[in-house]
């Protein structure tokens, strides 16, 4: 009988620490330091960005990524998902955008990560969010550490809206690690936790980053509380090869039809069963800049949770997806053949 994803996943190790140690005697910088520009020389990324109406974001974001620090080659492609604001205009006129796709009509951000990710020009893929924005040394930082078998990991620190004549307003302090979930954690108790199924009753201040020993710890399918190692690969940021992710068949577009959420847990679960390694940089830390209707948002996509999270579970019960290529060819063309795409 062959085995399915999720027993797969029960066989994989995470242990990086062959990476993170050799990388410093490689180069005499530190995993998680920032990384000067000349490091990254040599070493081509692609950022792709999904966009579906986040023009109160990303003149700002398109801004942090021209201010990057780095010397290698860099392609930024912006995949605008049928918006019905001005995405696409500013995405298209922004000196750093080297393409610009708009989808004729909305496919989810599965569908649009894949399309930029067929589009990309460098080996390894970056995915941003187009509402992070990136300190100068980010794309340094990913481009100098990215293998064939990684899937590196960055963090955000979520801002509310707040605009002012010259777009949104960022504090003058560097995003802070501890701001994200899966660094600093307070769970709710006597509330089951879908994700696991469990039901905490005493207080706890979780802390999963450093109680896993940067992931580590999360290898052969182990948890911690309501925390696996797929969970923590999260597409606000995160790098990947793009032959490992080509060969999974790319993310799930069906979680996109369906509302919000897992196609990123999905596409980790994919790669960790291809023997990637989930590897996090403590700092590459972005600000998320909510939008201004944050709260509703929020609870249309957690109304659409369980239903994504049963498609996660059924997909978990299949083989772990493999030679899947020219599936991810075929359903990438057919979204661009009625989409506008402009090259610079």
């Amino acid at each position: 009988m062959t085995a399915t994803l999720a027993d797969t996943l029960k066989t994989r190790s995470n242990d990086h620490s062959y990476i993170t140690g050799g990388f410093y005697g490689g180069t005499r910088v530190g995993w998680h330091q920032p990384t000067p520009a000349a490091a990254a020389e040599g070493r081509p990324l692609s950022v792709v960005l999904p966009a579906h109406n986040t023009a109160y974001a990303l003149p700002t974001v398109l801004d942090a990524l021209a201010a990057q620090h780095t010397a290698g080659p860099v392609d930024v492609i912006v995949v605008d998902d049928a918006s019905t604001d001005n995405t696409f205009e500013i995405a298209r006129r922004h000196p750093v955008v080297t393409t610009a796709v708009r989808l004729a009509t909305r496919s989810g951000s599965a569908g649009a990560r894949n399309v930029g990710a067929r589009l990309a020009q460098a080996e390894n893929l970056l995915f941003v969010d187009s509402d992070m924005v990136l300190p100068s040394h980010v794309l340094a930082d990913f481009a100098a550490r990215a293998r064939p078998e990684t899937v590196l990991t960055g963090f955000r620190h979520n801002l509310p809206f707040l605009r002012t004549a010259c777009g949104p307003m960022l504090p003058e302090n560097p995003p802070q690690l501890a701001a994200d979930h899966r660094v600093t954690w307070t769970p709710p108790i006597n509330t089951l936790l879908p994700y696991s199924g469990i039901t905490l009753t005493e207080p706890l201040h979780g802390r999963p980053l450093d109680a896993t020993d940067d992931f580590q710890n999360l290898g052969y399918g182990r948890f911690y509380y309501d925390w696996d190692l797929p969970r923590m690969a999260v597409t606000a940021l995160l790098g990947v090869p793009r032959e490992r992710l080509v060969d999974v068949g790319g993310f799930d577009e069906e979680f996109g039809r369906i509302g919000w959420g897992m196609e990123d847990t999905y596409l980790g679960a994919a790669l960790i069963a291809a023997r990637c390694l989930v590897v996090p940089l403590r700092q590459a830390v972005g600000y998320h800049l909510d939008p201004p209707d944050a709260a509703a948002q929020w609870q249309t996509k957690l109304a659409a949770w369980p239903a994504t999270l049963a498609h996660y579970r059924t997909l978990l019960a299949q083989p772990a997806p493999t030679g899947r290529g020219r599936d991810f060819a075929a359903a990438t063309d057919k979204l661009l053949t009625d989409a506008e795409v402009i090259t610079a």
